[in-house]
């Protein structure tokens, strides 16, 4: 009987995945829930931050808000990510 954890075992055929390649897929997987939480968050806060009245199109302020608003977020999180990649490499080396 083939059960669920039978294709996560060492050795045997190469239809079977390793550890190896396994925690790969998670981190995938892991990475692309936190670009679609920072799209979401993005979206959340420059929508109430730019948009007044919801209407079926954007006026020029509007739009240029969002765009501004995308950069900043952009390019907070981006440095927020630099320091604490940073943080735990200096952790790391310590070990």
């Amino acid at each position: 009987m083939d059960g669920f954890g039978s294709d996560f075992s060492a050795g045997g055929s190469g239809a079977k995945m390793d550890t190896g390649t396994i925690m790969e897929q998670v981190k995938v997987q892991i990475a692309v829930a936190n670009a679609q939480e920072l799209l979401q968050r993005m979206t959340e806060k420059c929508f109430k931050k730019c948009i007044g009245k919801p209407g079926s199109t954007l006026d020029n302020s509007e739009q240029k808000c969002i765009a501004m608003c995308m950069d900043r977020y952009m390019d907070a999180w981006n440095t927020v990510s630099r320091t604490y990649n940073s943080r735990l490499q200096r952790e790391r080396a310590r070990m």
